[in-house]
């Protein structure tokens, strides 16, 4: 087995639609392919690992010799949100999908929360987190009341000018934002969108803060915490599972700052799993439509793969996968309902295995759990397949 996992998340990096995409609105979504296609990518270390190999892709060339194993993953539950696929990889399947509110939330939400938080808020409609802040950020630096806004994922986001509501204070509002939104309304994320600057100017901290649905127990990392597997966290991973099972975590500011702060993960934690979510693809490029923003992350994830395959142990295995898509070539600029990448690799890992198409990302979780003795309600392992 394996002593040490790294699993790592490209937050929205999908590669191509579902079959079920229409429901959704997202035929002809294909985040890694469409960026290929109309920009053109340099990727050559995720080439060499079997990233041409996912599916046909003629502006990535398809290793003959792969250095890792490869393959991709069905979002099984309905959405596409990121509550949903990270729940997923720990074999949680939603029945139903977490509700969505495109038109703003109810009344009878919204009277609530300005009761309990005693102030109005502004906004309380679907749009853009940078473009919202930037209409009524001046309004709301000048009568105090919170920004409230959605999108098509299921989320209740908040957001404060730090000089106007203090950090501390949003994070309350938060936390009562959660107890508000239960049963129907029970969305998947409330998020703290703390952001600093003059009108004109406005730019969102590093102090975002998720408040996500307690997951279920039984999940992965409550049963590597109960068989004493040392988890450590890099990125948004401990605020979407409320920290549960998780020992030592570090909050990012950007990609650079999470692939940096695996590399610290690795010198402290030898044994156990690191598990990494790097979101940039998705809140700084993805959600913006910014093709060539989304084209140079993914450029600038491929250089620094030497410096993670150079700090590997001859125990170590690396995964890499997404959540969902998030295509910033359609005029969408939502979540889109894609397969997942599945790229496996390590020092004593097996190299050009074809892991196929999965039938759930809790073959990920089901992989983790099988190497460390454990076992979840969900997916197939394929670490036999590796060894």
């Amino acid at each position: 087995m394996f002593t040490r996992i790294v699993w790592i998340v490209l937050d929205s990096v999908g590669v191509g639609e579902m079959p079920d995409a229409a429901a959704y609105g997202d035929v002809g979504s294909d985040t890694l392919g469409n960026i290929a296609r109309l920009r053109g990518l340099d990727v050559p270390h995720l080439c060499e690992l079997g990233l041409g190999l996912l599916k046909p892709m003629p502006q990535l060339p398809a290793a003959p010799h792969p250095a890792g194993s490869y393959g991709r993953c069905t979002l099984a539950s309905p959405g596409k949100d990121t509550t949903t696929g990270h729940w997923e990889m720990v074999g949680i399947h939603l029945e139903k999908p977490f509700p969505l509110f495109p038109n703003g939330f109810p009344p009878e939400v919204m009277d609530e929360f300005h009761r309990r938080i005693g102030r109005s808020s502004l906004g309380n409609k679907a749009a853009s987190g940078t473009e919202i802040i930037t209409e009524l950020g001046e309004e709301h630096m000048r009568t105090g009341s919170p920004i409230v806004y959605t999108s098509a994922d299921s989320v209740f986001q908040i957001a404060a000018h730090e000089d106007v509501i203090p950090v501390w204070e949003l994070y309350k509002i938060c936390d009562i934002a959660r107890e508000i939104l239960r049963g129907p309304y029970e969305v998947g994320r409330v998020i703290a969108r703390p952001f600093e600057g003059k009108p004109g100017a406005f730019k969102r901290t590093a102090n975002r803060h998720d408040y996500a649905v307690p997951p279920p127990a039984g999940m992965l990392l409550d049963q590597l915490e109960a068989a004493q597997v040392p988890v450590y966290s890099v990125g948004k991973i401990f605020d979407v599972f409320l920290g549960r099972g998780i020992g030592d975590h570090v909050k990012t500011k950007t990609n650079a700052d999470g692939m940096a702060k695996t590399l610290e993960a690795m010198r402290e934690q030898a044994t156990g799993l690191i598990y990494v979510n790097l979101v940039d693809f998705d809140q700084q490029y993805g959600h913006r439509n910014d093709v060539e923003g989304y084209g140079a992350a993914l450029e600038e994830f491929d250089r620094w793969l030497p410096s993670l395959q150079a700090a590997l142990a001859p125990g170590d295995l690396v995964i890499l996968t997404a959540d969902h898509g998030c295509d910033p070539t359609t005029p969408s600029t939502d979540h889109s309902r894609e397969y997942t990448p599945l790229l496996v690799f390590g020092p004593r890992a097996k190299v050009g295995v074809d892991l196929g198409l999965r039938a759930t990302l809790s073959d990920l979780g089901q992989t983790v759990a099988h190497n460390f003795g454990v076992q979840i309600a969900k997916g197939e392992s394929f670490l036999n397949q590796i060894l």
